[in-house]
């Protein structure tokens, strides 16, 4: 006899399995329309106490910690109050971030180097971060957080360089254009595989509290990458050892033309990844320095007291294409940039020094030309170094089999010369 509950009874009344594929709010001729988000008031979320346990603060991975208002005025707990010469340090930053990404932007398109990624609208991100962070913290970007080198007063024609792969690049042309390394500025090589740093971050955290050091670790990736196996493994570990590490998501809504339901965007929150691993969780308004600075100073804070690690989700907006490769007019509304509830993050925090009187127009106008200059003639000297295109002039054939080894081993001595011999053979 026939079980009736078995599985395979044909005819049972039951509807049909149905796949959920995400799709974006608005696709190319549509209208943007993001009153779906829940913007709560500035001064909205609480500061928990730096050494709290994460089983306490799970709403603040699902609130936005906001520090600058719709008028400018920084209010509430987070308000970091601070003094008017970093504010304007943080304004002068990130002016000179986006200049510097307008420049790199049209060198691309005029065929002196092959890529480029732009940050524009994600500013305050990078400079909110390392202005918190201490300066022999080490960082673990990923491709868009070029303004930590900025703001820690690393020579922009030395970027230039790396980008042109000309003979100044320190790294030889073995980078792709854009991915520094600058262990003097706490600044690790940037990979092109999503989230390797992720892992690495919560390794050199791990081995500095190893060894009683002070320093703690800082690593970002887009929120694309969280779905990367990397990820998981990092707040595993971060979680057990209890690394100081701050562990940043950029949610700036795109990884390059899949939108953030991806990964996950529409069933929660990015914050709440850390929930789970029992890691404490903080959402930022990822467009308000001044939340981005008081969130990264209380991760930091928390880390060197030994409290354990913190996930920051700063809730931003992609503004330009993902790369020089990319056109996103194919796949989201024109209009997103524009309506974008959280503002642009220049224009906020220019608002809020205007506001206290140590800034205003005129004074703004003047630096956005004398940073334009600036760039301008940094990127003229270092085009005297060449630009990609050039490199076999400027960096020697035989150069691709140094620097892995301290001492070359006899096999690569061996290839390397087979090369050179074929080189000359071949009259080249």
């Amino acid at each position: 006899m026939t079980d009736p509950h078995d599985i395979g009874e044909p005819g049972r009344n039951l509807p049909p399995l149905r796949l959920h594929v995400p799709e974006p709010p608005a696709r190319p001729g549509e209208s943007a329309d993001f009153t779906h988000f829940d913007i709560p008031a500035a001064d909205a979320a609480p500061r928990p106490d730096e050494a709290a346990q994460p089983a306490t603060m799970r709403d603040m991975a699902y609130g936005l910690v906001r520090v600058l208002d719709e008028e400018g005025a920084a209010v509430g707990a987070w308000n970091p109050k601070l003094p008017p010469e970093t504010l304007l340090r943080m304004l002068r930053a990130m002016a000179l971030t986006r200049a510097f990404d307008a420049r790199m932007f049209r060198a691309q398109r005029q065929g002196k180097t092959s890529f480029y990624m732009k940050s524009t609208g994600e500013e305050a991100v990078s400079i909110g971060a390392a202005l918190a962070l201490s300066r022999d913290d080490m960082c673990f970007p990923s491709y868009r957080q070029q303004g930590i080198l900025i703001a820690r007063d690393w020579p922009i024609i030395d970027m230039m360089n790396q980008i042109y792969s000309n003979k100044g690049d320190r790294l030889k042309g073995r980078q792709l254009p854009i991915m520094y390394s600058a262990r003097e500025a706490g600044f690790f090589s940037i990979s092109g595989n999503l989230t390797t740093q992720y892992p690495q971050a919560v390794g050199w955290a791990m081995a500095s509290a190893a060894r009683g050091d002070t320093r703690i670790a800082a690593t970002w990736c887009g929120e694309g990458s969280t779905a990367e196996g990397d990820f998981h493994s990092a707040c595993t570990f971060a979680s057990v050892y209890r690394a100081p590490v701050i562990l940043n998501v950029v949610n700036n809504q795109w990884a390059i033309s899949s939108f953030s339901g991806f990964a996950g965007a529409e069933s929660t929150t990015f914050a709440a990844r850390a929930i789970g691993y029992g890691i404490a969780g903080l959402r930022v308004d990822g467009n308000d320095v001044l939340a981005v600075y008081a969130a990264t100073r209380w991760a930091a804070d928390r880390a060197r007291a030994n409290a354990g690690p913190t996930l920051i989700e700063h809730f931003t907006y992609r503004v330009e294409g993902h790369s020089t490769s990319d056109d996103p007019t194919a796949y989201r509304s024109a209009e997103e940039s524009s309506l974008w509830p959280l503002g642009d993050p220049i224009a906020r925090l220019k608002q809020h020094c205007i506001g206290l009187g140590i800034w205003d127009e005129e004074r703004h106008a003047a630096m956005d030309k004398e940073l334009a200059e600036y760039v301008r003639d940094a990127a003229r000297e270092a085009e005297k170094n060449g630009i990609l295109g050039h490199g076999l002039h400027h960096h020697p054939m035989e150069s691709m089999f140094e620097d892995v080894f301290e001492e070359m081993p006899r096999h690569l001595k061996e290839q390397q010369q087979q090369m050179l011999d074929e080189w000359k053979a071949a009259g080249l």
